[in-house]
């Protein structure tokens, strides 16, 4: 099984969802379910049916989450330094067409929102982003066609 890389705020983030789920979501299922049995006919008992297909998305959501943790490589971005771009990074970039600037901290595909800044390790403008340095061009194939963006600043923490 490969680790997974996550800061400790993407980890923490998952221990507080399995906790949740653990805790309050699946008892609050498995009590619906039990109320809606004693309604009678399970066979056209919408509430049952529905209390169901929650269960099962809570139990397929603790395993993911579950296995997730198990493989977790949790990285500290702050004890991190470097002249070259790696996971847990905040690089700021321009596109060398537009000369918009954007910055964004490299994180777990788990934690990534894009909205905030946050880039998976995943994303192919990441994958292009790694390894370089600053005053280096990354070439990323978009559905908008090929980017070009040039390292302005690496940091770390």
């Amino acid at each position: 099984m490969d680790k997974e890389p996550m800061t400790a705020a993407g980890y923490s983030r998952l221990e507080e969802e399995l906790r949740r789920l653990k805790n309050e979501e699946r008892p609050a299922v498995i009590k619906a379910i039990e109320e809606a049995r004693a309604h009678g006919d399970l066979s056209e008992n919408a509430e049952y049916h529905a209390a169901k297909e929650r269960q099962a998305f809570i139990e397929g959501r603790l395993e993911e989450i579950e296995s997730k943790v198990s493989r977790a490589e949790v990285i500290d971005p702050s004890t991190l330094s470097g002249d070259t771009v790696m996971f847990g990074a905040t690089v700021t970039v321009v596109d060398e067409d537009t000369d918009e600037e954007s910055t964004y901290q490299i994180v777990g595909t788990e934690e990534a929102d894009i909205k905030n800044g946050l880039l998976s390790v995943a994303a192919p403008l990441a994958r292009a982003l790694i390894a370089k340095s600053v005053g280096d061009s990354a070439d990323v194939t978009t559905p908008k066609g090929p980017r070009s963006y040039e390292i302005l600043a690496i940091k770390y923490g």
